[in-house]
């Protein structure tokens, strides 16, 4: 069977629905939420200096925020212009001066006062730097000396003593190629990237359902379906744009099901605000909310299925596509088996869902024929978060929705291109095209014309803890290559993380800022290296959407604010093999872009098409618009897997509160305001249920104090509507409740969901004989509340 092709964007509907209106208050007026012209008129000021050359990254340039996959103003989807203040707040980055010499080079201790957040607003990183230990400050250094610095420890080191990562803050495919490449020329399989935190049990989850490890549609399948389901994702607060799409999928009959712990106010009302209607009177997003326990997701899917499956006994066809599960789906009746055992009492306590409540949903995605299934970090950060994306997908191949217009699963990616970084191999468990197996192996080793190592990588959360081994383990890592990233802001338990990346002999930033984690010290040297943005990179760059479209974004010439001594990432990794592998450097010598793209073609055959992309605007979709069309999956057997497990004990205990971290006024570990614009949540509040406030006698604005035996929260209540039981507060500020160590079975994502208890701060205060690690928040004994 042929593929078919993506259709390109389609136009909007014009006509106007005042049914769908949030507000007869035009602007929003009182309402809080996103003041978009306000917040855009602000950007647009913070990049005064090099106005013309953030125009030009906005108007030519793809998207290097969430991965939506926006090129200049436009994208596949719909026609028209997207704009979005998420893209814009991170606009700062790539337009920046370098900071100021007599900043960078003053006091380590005066630096470490510094928030990453204000590290960021003080410039770019010039040109390289270190600091040796007992160095009380940056020196500057030249390229050569930090390259051979680097180069000439990794030669005295085992390669199972060196990690590579990579973060998302707009890395090309281009560089996660070249980077994994590189790592594995030099030895090593320890390699990871940002995804190892997001959506890694996606991928895992979706490859033994289906077969393959990304969406398999499209956002344009979500206008047309008769139902839209959001698992754990808030996508109008992460990837604002999505709205216009929700919007689009309203006035087309879609309904739209939101099931998260928190009744997310964005995902209830948005102002679009490049589409007059909505940016004048708001839309009503979500046709309904399950506010589901944390954890309890699974319990909820297998009550849909036990629901279906009741059905099924009375009408047979009333819940189950039969046509599509004879012919494409494994293993239904040990699905039905499993399901149909548990009882409703223990689906009902787990997932915090009323059978009845869970009886209204099945029924609706029994009536509807088609169905599109979307899922973010509310299903992926937790420790059985690859057993949660299966049910996703069971309850998907049930009803037949794969492999159609209107249908499919759709992991919504975060960051741009944090989908090509593993489909390039910078990834310890695959290269590029296909698992870290034998057969691909060797297949890559006659693309590359060198052996692979044949020992398998850790991935990240490992590596930081290796770095604590003993000096004569054979895996103790010594030095870490960072591209990007925060590790104390991103990894649970960040005094240990503190510890571990100061226990490294030498430690490599790669990167356009300073963050905290710049500035902690090594064993012997720190080293800075300034690198190029997206839009600087020499040759222009790749990057590989959501929906997998894969994106070319040109360089972009007139830079005000130029560091000169910046280099692309792909060109630093080159050079570094070069210096350590002299002799053998011909086989990674990358001279462009180009030849880049040209072997990337070969090494992942999905990507065959990307090496003719070279104009601003040029795009491919590998795999057609629909993943497993017509139901065929590249299985073994051609066929989807249902996936039977149990619904796992979440091991609450009286007393105690389940864990949320959401992300407000940020992207990624990036913060850039105080409070979240739809609910004016601060960093240090907490979302708590009227009912657990009450029984806690807590008021609105009382410092509270969250804890466990890992750590302590003091922040501020704030009720809101959220399941009781469970408790909200921001990422990263919570991670320090969060056990090192924990991780998904399958794809070792951390573990982030936690069991806290919750007091009044007075109280929490006045008992001694407590003894917590404790995270104090400013003011907060004095706080009039």
């Amino acid at each position: 069977m042929g593929k078919t092709l993506h259709p390109g964007p389609m136009s909007k509907t014009k006509k106007w629905d005042p049914s769908l209106w949030a507000s007869p208050v035009p602007f929003g007026l009182t309402k809080v939420k996103p003041r978009h012209i306000r917040d855009t008129a602000k950007i647009a000021w913070d990049n005064k200096d090099n106005l013309n050359y953030a125009k030009n990254i906005i108007t030519k340039g793809v998207c290097d925020g969430c991965a939506l996959g926006v090129g200049g103003l436009q994208d596949q989807t719909l026609k028209g212009p997207h704009m979005c203040t998420t893209r814009f707040n991170v606009l700062r980055l790539n337009t920046a001066p370098p900071i100021r010499p007599e900043i960078l080079h003053q006091d380590i201790d005066e630096l470490r006062k510094l928030s990453s957040r204000e590290l960021r607003e003080l410039g770019r990183v010039p040109y390289p730097m270190m600091r040796r230990k007992g160095d009380r400050k940056f020196i500057r250094i030249s390229w050569d000396e930090a390259m051979d610095k680097i180069a000439e420890k990794m030669k005295v080191l085992d390669p199972k003593q060196y990690a590579f990562y990579l973060t998302s803050r707009g890395i090309t495919n281009e560089s996660y190629y070249t980077a994994a490449k590189v790592s594995r020329f030099l030895g090593t399989n320890n390699i990871d990237n940002a995804s190892r935190i997001c959506h890694s049990p996606s991928k895992t989850a979706m490859k033994r359902s289906v077969g393959v490890g990304a969406s398999t549609c499209n956002y344009q399948d979500w206008m047309g379906t008769d139902v839209l389901v959001f698992w754990g994702s808030v996508a109008a607060n992460s990837s604002p744009v999505s709205t216009k799409y929700m919007m689009e999928a309203k006035k087309r009959g879609t309904k739209i099901i939101v099931i998260n712990p928190y009744k997310e106010p964005s995902m209830e009302k948005y102002w679009v605000p490049s589409v007059t209607e909505s940016a004048l009177f708001g839309t009503r997003i979500a046709d309904d909310f399950y506010e589901v326990n944390i954890g309890g997701d699974i319990a909820m899917m297998h009550g849909i299925m036990k629901h279906w499956f009741e059905m099924e006994a009375e009408v047979e066809g009333s819940a189950i596509n039969h046509e599509f599960v004879h012919n494409h789906v494994n293993n239904y009746e040990e699905l039905q088996k499993t399901v149909s055992r548990q009882s409703w009492d223990e689906i009902e306590q787990s997932s915090g869902i009323s059978r009845e409540r869970i009886g209204e949903l099945a029924g609706l995605m029994a009536r509807s024929e088609n169905g599109v299934m979307v899922w973010a970090l509310g299903l992926t950060m937790h420790k059985h978060a690859t057993d949660n994306i299966s049910q996703v997908c069971n309850l998907s191949l049930l009803r037949g929705w794969l492999g159609r217009k209107y249908n499919g699963l759709m992991p919504l990616r975060g960051h741009s291109s944090v989908q090509g970084s593993g489909e390039m191999g910078a990834d310890p468990f695959v290269l590029p095209g296909g698992d870290y197996d034998e057969a691909n192996r060797e297949r890559i080793e006659g693309v590359w014309n060198f052996k692979l190592p044949e020992w398998p990588g850790d991935s990240v959360g490992i590596t930081i803890e290796n770095a604590m081994l003993p000096d004569d383990n054979e895996r103790k890592l010594k030095l870490y290559y960072m591209s990007g990233g925060n590790f104390l802001e991103t990894m649970p338990d960040p005094d240990f993380v503190a510890e571990a990346l100061a226990n490294l002999e030498i430690r490599v930033h790669q990167d356009i800022i300073l963050n905290t984690s710049t500035l902690l010290d090594a064993k012997e040297t720190v080293i800075v290296l300034p690198a190029k943005t997206r839009y600087e990179q020499d040759g222009g760059g790749l990057s590989t959407s959501t929906e997998r479209m894969i994106y070319f974004s040109p360089e972009i010439e007139g830079n005000r604010n130029r560091i000169k001594e910046a280099r692309s990432e792909w060109q630093i990794y080159v050079d570094l093999a070069r210096r350590v592998k002299p002799d053998e450097a011909h086989l990674v010598g990358f001279s462009s872009g180009q030849e880049i793209r040209e072997e990337i073609a070969k090494a992942n055959p999905q990507y065959d098409g990307v090496q003719h992309l070279k104009n601003s605007g040029d795009v491919y979709q590998y795999g057609g618009a629909w993943l497993c069309e017509g139901g065929i999956c590249p299985t073994p057997d051609g066929r989807a897997n249902l996936i039977s497990i149990d619904i796992p004990d979440n091991n609450r205990k009286s007393g105690e509160f389940k864990l949320l971290m959401r992300r407000g006024k940020q992207f990624n570990s990036m913060v850039y305001g105080d409070h979240d614009a739809f609910n004016e949540m601060g960093r240090y509040d907490a979302l708590i249920s009227e009912e657990d406030a009450r029984s806690q006698g807590i008021q609105e604005g009382e410092p509270v104090v969250i804890y466990n035996v890992n750590g302590v929260f003091q922040g501020f209540a704030r009720l809101a509507d959220i399941k009781p039981g469970n408790i909200g507060i921001q990422f990263p500020e919570g991670n320090y409740l969060v056990p090192k160590g924990i991780y998904e079975n399958f794809a070792e994502m951390p573990d982030y969901t936690v069991d806290v208890k919750l007091e009044k701060a007075d109280h929490f205060n006045a008992n001694k004989d407590r003894q917590y690690y404790e995270k104090p928040v400013a003011d907060l004994e004095d706080n009039p509340n």
